[in-house]
């Protein structure tokens, strides 16, 4: 089981949820419209919150969910 990442906590209207790897080993991650391979663990996780382009996020950053 993951921690609650941030984007979840902040209700960003793009978050999805978590995937669950075929494998084991793989683990799980979160993802989101704009990562939706996986957010990395600086916004998920971290001090990002996400507010100004980040490299890979398709032009997508967070807004509260309405």
């Amino acid at each position: 089981m993951l921690a609650e990442p941030r984007c979840f906590t902040r209700k960003c209207k793009h978050f999805l949820g978590a995937t669950q790897g075929k494998d084991v080993e793989l683990g799980e991650w979160v993802n989101c419209k704009a990562f939706p391979d996986g957010i990395p663990t600086e916004i998920a996780y971290g001090d990002n919150l996400h507010l100004e382009p980040f490299p890979g996020d398709h032009g997508i950053q967070y807004e509260k969910e309405e």
